[in-house]
């Protein structure tokens, strides 16, 4: 750079590093702010194959009970029983468990394995553990809503 004297002023290399790192993070941060946004949660019904063999399942002595962890905070827990009444082996079933507020509208929703490799005629105990529930959660138990049922060959 030439002052009005005619003589070069040199720019400190400390500023050009800085300019340059500057430079980077603006380019980072549009690459990243460009990107494709992430695909939302998908909300996946059960498929019409699972569906058709919910007939099929029976849940059997839910009970909801509330415990403190050893940090103090409330864990929820649903506990109970599921049966396979049906003629194939399930590899996988996975309930949403929906929580409402003391208006009656969903504050908080779960997706959980309830069971794995549950084969016809047999029952198997599940539990059910939450502990991050939101404060205006009304007390009752959710609403238990099969997400998943896959299938063994």
């Amino acid at each position: 750079m030439e002052t009005a004297t005619g003589t070069v002023k040199k720019i400190p290399w400390t500023a050009l590093v800085i300019g340059a790192l500057a430079l980077a993070v603006l380019a980072a941060g549009l690459l990243y702010l460009s990107r494709p946004a992430a695909p939302a949660a998908q909300n996946n019904e059960a498929s019409a194959e699972a569906k058709a063999y919910l007939k099929n399942l029976q849940l059997s002595d839910v009970n909801m009970q509330a415990t403190e962890n050893f940090m103090n905070q409330q864990v929820v827990e649903i506990q109970g029983k599921i049966g396979n009444k049906g003629p194939r082996k399930l590899a996988l079933i996975e309930v949403y468990c929906l929580f409402y507020g003391l208006d009656g509208k969903e504050i908080h929703r779960e997706r959980l394995t309830i069971a794995r490799a549950l084969p016809p005629g047999e029952t198997r105990a599940f539990r059910l553990p939450f502990d991050s529930l939101p404060e205006g959660w009304n007390q009752a138990m959710p609403k238990m809503v099969i997400a998943q049922i896959a299938f063994s060959n």
